[in-house]
């Protein structure tokens, strides 16, 4: 145990943002480097060592977070980075984006504020870079065997990098320019800074993985002349099919899915492009969607200059402590004030879209909607409660309904579906295709990142297993576990 009486003796501190006049002039991340270090130590004894670890539980991958607490505290960094890798390839990605369903299963958080895990891992891993101890893990020997993977997202990397390591010869494939999936064009700059990602792909390069970037499977590389050329395919393509509105005025110019506008403020950042083509800037902004891809579309509208964001929610304001429906220790629906909303805006919730208006020229001007209310399980517009307010740019932030179907991937492989339009698999994460397996949100559905490791990292298990005939790789999950809810 860390410190035995640290829960009692220390109060909870998170990492400083920097104010908000001057973050939203630049698109660094928001938390002031360095703030962490001096805190980070005492915040890690604060945990509790529990005998049953609740955290674990919480956290897909199975993070050994007691022990790297423990380390964190006593400042050993190198052994704090080293039980930290034993569970999760990525602890950068999720030290900055997880939404920490392991603080909501962290014992002290019955009747105390939780440890702050996230906070505790990035310190770590940020340490483990600084100090060198992230170095290749390239393998001793060669299978042989050949894996192709489809999609750089998490769940892809994660998959590509065990393979590796395992001794297969990997290749990822990537339709976008550069690697990294949503992690690289649908993650803001402001949030996690795309120098994480370069480092982690030269260090699976290091390793032996091959990337491929502009090449998507399907329409450039058909996906069944892909399977002959390798002994098996992953794919993690991810659910790339945004949520769509069907109301009047959709078709109106300046209404965006988010997943058509945060790509181009990313590439600006990287240097693609010198101004977005799709931009908040002199714009009243509505943001349609509750979700952190709607709050990344608030944060991106603030650094562009618009005159106002609007963020609407159909569903009721969530609480802001845990309600007797969401007992510990399930992830709540809480009511979050992320960065993005910090910095100015407005969130309305209960309320519908009924349309859109436009100019002669067929540039949206405002959005109308109503107020909703539940009745009997059902949402029910309230009379009387109509109204519109100033739109020149619409985001369409509702989530992602499956993967995609158009590139023609599905069809070419011979993939068999699930219900909810998922491409099915077994306990191995394997596809109904010999040799084809599938992790992430392409299997899964709409997920959260540590999710998407964790699903990469399990399938890599069933590849190395089918090629080999054993793995001693790990499998943090089944493709049929959920989050821990109620």
């Amino acid at each position: 145990m860390a410190d035995p009486k640290g829960f009692l003796t220390t109060g909870r501190e998170v990492a400083e943002t920097r104010p908000v006049g001057e973050r939203v002039k630049d698109w660094n991340e928001v938390y002031v480097p360095g703030s962490l270090l001096p805190i980070i130590s005492k915040q890690a004894g604060r945990c509790m060592d529990c005998g049953i670890p609740f955290c674990h539980n919480g956290c897909p991958l199975g993070n050994l977070i007691p022990e790297w607490n423990d380390y964190a505290y006593r400042e050993d960094w190198s052994a704090a980075s080293e039980r930290l890798h034993a569970t999760n390839n990525f602890p950068e990605f999720t030290g900055r984006l997880c939404p920490a369903p392991c603080e909501s299963a962290c014992v002290l958080g019955i009747n105390q504020p939780a440890v702050t895990i996230k906070n505790v891992e990035v310190s770590i891993i940020d340490k483990a870079w600084g100090n060198g101890d992230v170095t290749p893990q390239p393998p001793e020997r060669l299978s042989g065997k050949t894996v192709a993977v489809i999609g750089s997202g998490p769940a892809g990397l994660a998959a590509a990098q065990q393979l590796t390591r395992a001794g297969h010869t990997v290749a990822v494939y990537e339709r976008a320019d550069r690697i990294g999936g949503l992690l690289r064009y649908g993650i803001p700059e402001f949030k996690m800074e795309k120098s994480h990602i370069n480092r982690r792909i030269e260090q699976m390069r290091a390793e032996g993985t091959k990337f491929r970037t502009e090449t998507e499977i399907g329409r450039d590389i058909d996906a069944a002349k892909l399977r002959r050329r390798y002994d098996a395919v992953v794919i993690a393509a991810g659910a790339t099919v945004s949520r769509d509105l069907p109301v009047p005025g959709r078709e109106l110019n300046g209404v965006h899915f988010a997943m058509e506008y945060l790509p181009l403020a990313n590439k600006v950042q990287e240097g693609d492009l010198t101004v977005a083509p799709i931009t908040a800037e002199g714009k009243h902004v509505v943001v349609i969607g509750g979700g952190d891809t709607g709050a990344d579309c608030v944060g991106t509208a603030h650094r562009q200059g618009a005159l106002s964001v609007t963020q609407l929610e159909i569903m009721p304001r969530p609480g802001e402590d845990r309600n007797a429906g969401q007992p510990w220790p399930t992830f709540p629906m809480l009511y979050k004030v992320t960065s993005a909303h910090e910095e100015g805006g407005e969130r309305l919730y209960s309320v519908s879209t009924t349309h859109f208006e436009g100019d002669e020229n067929g540039d949206v001007q405002s959005l109308h909607l109503v107020e909703v209310e539940f009745k009997d399980g059902k949402l029910e517009q309230k009379p009387g409660t109509e109204r519109s307010i100033p739109a020149q740019l619409v985001t369409l932030a509702m989530g992602f309904t499956g993967t995609d179907q158009a590139n023609g991937l599905v069809q070419q492989f011979g993939l068999e579906l699930d219900e909810r339009g998922n491409v099915a698999r077994d306990a191995d994460f394997a596809t109904n295709v010999d040799g084809v397996f599938v992790a992430g949100d392409a299997g899964r559905g709409q997920s959260l990142i540590v999710w998407a490791i964790a699903e990469g990292r399990s399938a890599a298990r069933g590849v190395d297993r089918y090629l080999t005939g054993a793995s001693a790789l790990p499998a943090p999950i089944r493709p049929t576990d959920r989050a821990l809810t109620v």
